[in-house]
């Protein structure tokens, strides 16, 4: 019974200390520490590509007829 539970003690740390290496010194996966001790990624640097502007116009104020635009909003002549 004693080398039962002294196996199954040594499987539970083998398993805790597996999952504490793959974590890259507390950064998480895909991070690594840098010189300053900062998280940093592993990969190389994003590149976004630029979007043309967005232009928008103020749409004309079309009052129906026998109106006009007076004083923000559409008043009978």
């Amino acid at each position: 019974m004693k080398y039962l539970f002294a196996a199954v003690m040594l499987a539970s740390a083998v398993v805790g200390f597996s999952e504490a290496a793959s974590a890259a010194g507390g950064c998480g996966p895909g991070w690594y520490r840098g010189p300053y001790g900062g998280c940093r990624p592993m990969r190389g640097p994003v590149v976004v590509a630029p979007r043309p502007p967005v232009v928008v116009a103020p749409r004309p104020r079309v009052c129906p007829y026998g109106f006009r635009w007076y004083y923000g909003r559409c008043r009978p002549i």
